[in-house]
This record gives C-alpha cells, sequence and structure tokens, in this order.
C-alpha cells in the first residue's frame, strides 16, 4: 500500500508497523496541553463539514472513535527545508512551521515545536480526512514537513466586487486549509471603498456611482483580522493610491490632480492620480493611513502604488514617498506594488511584482491582435497595446531595482498567479462552456489549469534574502459574487500554494492525479470549483 503524501515536499519518515487506519466512523480532536486547546477548538472547526454527524463536541467519549491529537514535541526531526522570506506576523525571523504528522492505529498525531507548526500538521489530517473516500483507509506513515516560503498569499478583491464578512471567513478558511498564511484584501479602487473609518466617515456614504455603500464597519474588520489569526493568517489591508481613486474623489471632492504627461489628456481617458505633494491632500491621505494603520493589529500596510495613469514619473514617486512615510510614522511596514520602486525602497521593503512587459503578451501585429479574439472582444486597439507596452517599459527594470535597493520581492506574476485569468474553453465539460467564457479579465489568454500549476518561484534565480514570498491574486473586473471568485481559485489556488509551500512546482503528471480527490474536499465546504477536463476527477 502506498503512502499518502499531501503534497509532494512532505517527507516520509522511518516509520515501524504496516497497515492502515480507516477514515471511517466518529473522529474527536484532543490537545496534550491547555495551550494548544484553541487550535483544538479551530481545527474542529476546519473538519467539521467534512465529518458530518461524526465529529462529538469537545469533551465528549465516543466509544470507537478515531482521535486526532494535537502536541508539542521539543525535538522534531529536522525539517525537510528551510524556511525564507519575511515573517507575515512580523517577527524578526519566519515562525516555525515544521511538523510532523503521524498514522496509526489509534488515529493522527500532529506533532511541531509551535502551536503554529502544530496548526499545519493539523492541517495537512484534515486534507487527508477530507479527500478520502468514504470507505478510504489511511497507510500507517510518519510525515516530515516545512515550507520554503515563510509569506504565503492571496489577494481578493472586495472592492470592485464586494464579499460578505461571512464570505471572507470562507476565503480565510480555505486559505488556512492550503497553508497560506496571509489574507491581503483590496480595499479601495475606482470602484469601491469598502473600509469604513469612524474619522472619516464620508468615505463610505454612498457607493461607487451612487449606489448604496457596502463596506466593512471597524468592528468587522477587527473580527475578521481576529479570526484570521485562530487560523495563523495575517491579514494585510490595500489602500490603493495614488492612483485607482475614483472613489475616492467622488467622496472627498477637491483632493489635487497630479501633473499629467504632456498630450495624455487628449489621447485616453483617466482618473488623475492623487498630487500628495499637496499639503491638503496629503493631510487628507494620513488622515486615512493613520487611521487604517490604527485599525490594523497585523505589522503591514499596502499602499497600492501601481497603474497611475496620467501622473508624471516625478508626480508619482514623489507621491509613493509620502505614502511610505505616512504608513512608516504610524508604526507600521509598508508594501506597495513593484512600481513603488521607483520611488526608492530601503531594506525591510516589500514590492510587490505582477508585471513586466513581455509577461503581458500583447500582439505586435495588427495580424496577431486579429488572432486574439479576448482582446478584440475586449475593444484593444494597436494604439492601445502600443499606449501600454510604453508605459509598463519601467517595470522590466522593477525587480532589478528592488533588489539593489537592500527590499525584497513578493513574487505575484501576471503570467500565472492572476487567477483571474479566464480558463480556456477548450478544458471546460461541454455544459460548462459558456459559463467558462463569461469568467475572467478580458485582457487575459484563456489557459489551463496546468498552465499554472507549472510555474517555479525557483525560476527566478532571486536569493533567498531578496524575497519576500509568494502571493496569488484573484482580481474582480470583470465577474461578480462569492461564487465566481470560489470557481476562479479552484483548482488553480491549490497548485500556487504548493509552490509557495514547496518552492518549486509540482510534477503534473502525480499531483492532477492528486489534485482529482480535492473535488470532495470543495464540495463538502459549498465552493464551486471550475472541472476542468485536464484533471481525471474523483
Amino acid at each position: 500500500m502506498n503512502a499518502v503524501i499531501p503534497h509532494a515536499c512532505a517527507e516520509p519518515a522511518p516509520h515501524s508497523g504496516t497497515g492502515a487506519l480507516r477514515a471511517a466512523g466518529p473522529w474527536r480532536v484532543t490537545a496534550a496541553v491547555p495551550a494548544l486547546e484553541p487550535v483544538a477548538d479551530t481545527v474542529r472547526a476546519l473538519l467539521s463539514p467534512h465529518l458530518p454527524g461524526r465529529l462529538p463536541p469537545a469533551g465528549d467519549d465516543v466509544p470507537g472513535a478515531r482521535t486526532l491529537h494535537l502536541a508539542l514535541d521539543d525535538a522534531p526531526p529536522p525539517p525537510p527545508r528551510a524556511t525564507a522570506g519575511v515573517a507575515p506576523d512580523g517577527g524578526e525571523r519566519p515562525a516555525d512551521e515544521s511538523h510532523r504528522l503521524r498514522i496509526t492505529a489509534d488515529g493522527i498525531s500532529c506533532l511541531a515545536r509551535t502551536p503554529e507548526g502544530v496548526f499545519r500538521a493539523a492541517t495537512t489530517a484534515v486534507q487527508l480526512l477530507a479527500t478520502a473516500p468514504e470507505d478510504g483507509e489511511l497507510p500507517y506513515q510518519e510525515l516530515t514537513d516545512a515550507p520554503r516560503h515563510a509569506w504565503r498569499g492571496l489577494m481578493v478583491d472586495p472592492a470592485r466586487s464586494f464579499l460578505t464578512p461571512d464570505e471572507l471567513r470562507r476565503i480565510i478558511d480555505l486559505a488556512a486549509l492550503y497553508k497560506l498564511n496571509v489574507l491581503h484584501l483590496h480595499l479601495t479602487d475606482n470602484e469601491g471603498w469598502r473600509l469604513g473609518l469612524p474619522g472619516v466617515p464620508g468615505l463610505t456614504e454612498t457607493g461607487a456611482d451612487g449606489a448604496p455603500p457596502a463596506f466593512y464597519t471597524a468592528a468587522d474588520y477587527r473580527a475578521l483580522q481576529e479570526y484570521a489569526a485562530r487560523r495563523f493568517v495575517t491579514v494585510v489591508p490595500e489602500i490603493d493610491l495614488p492612483g485607482h481613486c475614483r472613489t475616492l474623489r467622488q467622496a472627498l471632492p477637491g483632493l489635487a490632480e497630479a501633473p499629467a504627461p504632456d498630450g495624455l489628456r487628449d489621447r485616453f481617458p483617466f482618473v488623475p492620480p492623487l498630487d500628495l505633494t499637496d499639503a491638503a491632500t496629503r493631510g487628507t491621505v494620513a488622515r486615512i493611513l493613520t487611521e487604517v494603520c490604527a485599525l490594523t493589529t497585523g505589522p503591514y500596510i499596502h499602499i497600492g502604488g501601481d497603474e497611475a495613469f496620467g501622473a508624471t514619473e516625478e508626480s508619482f514617486a514623489a507621491s509613493v514617498r509620502e505614502l511610505l512615510a505616512i504608513v512608516r510614522e504610524s508604526g507600521k511596514r509598508p508594501v506597495g506594488w513593484q512600481e513603488s520602486s521607483r520611488a526608492g525602497l530601503g531594506p525591510g521593503d516589500i514590492a510587490q511584482h505582477w508585471v513586466d512587459v513581455p509577461m503581458m503578451d500583447l500582439p505586435d501585429t495588427p495580424e496577431e491582435l486579429a488572432a486574439r479574439p479576448e482582446l478584440v472582444a475586449a475593444g484593444r486597439t494597436m494604439e492601445i497595446n502600443r499606449a501600454l507596452k510604453t508605459f509598463f517599459a519601467p517595470t522590466d527594470d522593477d525587480v532589478t531595482r528592488i533588489v539593489e535597493a537592500g527590499a525584497r520581492v513578493l513574487l505575484s506574476p501576471q503570467s500565472h498567479l492572476y487567477l483571474d485569468r479566464p480558463y480556456a474553453t477548450r478544458f471546460a465539460p461541454s455544459d460548462r462552456a459558456e459559463a467558462t467564457a463569461r469568467l475572467g479579465f478580458g485582457g487575459y489568454r484563456p489557459l489551463g489549469v496546468q498552465h499554472t500549476a507549472s510555474w517555479d518561484p525557483s525560476a527566478y534565480g532571486l536569493p533567498d534574502e531578496c524575497v519576500a514570498g509568494v502571493e496569488a491574486t484573484v482580481f474582480a473586473e470583470q465577474f461578480k459574487g462569492f461564487d465566481d471568485v470560489s470557481v476562479l481559485l479552484l483548482p488553480r489556488l491549490a497548485s500556487v500554494a504548493e509552490a509557495a509551500w514547496c518552492g518549486h512546482a509540482p510534477r503534473w503528471p502525480e499531483y492532477r492525479e492528486r489534485l482529482a480527490h480535492h473535488a470532495r474536499l470543495w464540495t463538502a465546504r459549498a465552493l464551486p470549483y471550475f472541472p476542468t477536463t485536464e484533471v481525471p476527477w474523483r
């Protein structure tokens, strides 16, 4: 009987005994010490949808129940790989998430030096139980495991498509089950402002284009952070400036406009970015960011800094420097999209790499454009393509700029980790082709799940000290609602999480066989997914 490996880099350890543990029947979750009782409560909540009627309340003694036991272990075996990157909780060193998982006739034991390590082991156990067939068995074995990247994130976009607090909690649970430890919330954009600030009430008095407002109150935001923390997930809020500011301008008229490059206003429409060298505008933004910092329990605030279309290079850099300074003055650490590197970064700063011109996959000729129906349907012209290449040309040097400044790169390449990329309809079941074509950003070439799973974070050749970690994103320009988010995330998020944890891409033939069982996990949690024909679903 072959050992069950939850992902390619979990290493089997020497283990005496042969046989298998039946997954069926009742289970209980126990903690060896009081310090692990909160972890046991969280694990019980995560496991509950997968064991309906088979998971008794804490403390109940059910005859014949198998045990998922959580324990601290002062001397687990050496982790199979070193953890690289920055700690999402702001610690000087990444948390110790190394752990052991042991399957015996009595149940499953999750052993680690730290509660966080125990929790990561327990999420492996939940995955094994959630993906096992009803009459399945788990071979007796012992696995050792540890992450390669310390920052393993997911960005969602409630600014464009609002997600209720309950829906965000479901996303936090999904992230935790796949060992992700950062939830990046894109809270503001041209389409919406989703964080209510008691000190600046005008921001959420009306929604985009006069619609009723939908936003998180300060109490909602605190509760989401507490919920995430119990799952060892850090929430990073993004207030995207100086561009992407139409909603902010509508709420607070009179904010100064950044000077625009010559001739731009007559060629393309755009929302003028902010000019933070204007004292009144800086004061307003400082009031906003200071309150966001005060509400945020984690150490990081994302300032945006991307796509400030309509600002001169000098104005953009000056405004980003002000944003960085405001966050630092509030006692937090700033994160920005890669363009923020042009304002000057330093050691300890993080810039999120998402694009370069080759990655944009733009046609060079009218014939190439005609062969890209998704771009034609999106209204792209050769003039627009040339303008995009010119505007994004500096992105080709951003990673070098980040590294030479002594800052760290957060890897989020549009080519593979932007999960709002449409699925190729050739991989859709016949009854899903029309629904598949509707989802995703029209500017991206539709591709399959194997494409995302082929992404290898080690291919960039960056030294460990230059990498912050890995983060997937799902922007919401062209879809609405939780179910759409879920379908775009699943099944692709699983391979991104594995690459972030292991530090390399999974081998597709073996990975697709493991992935086939995860439909059970998503179905039990009522999470819609794309049933790609690339995977032999079980």
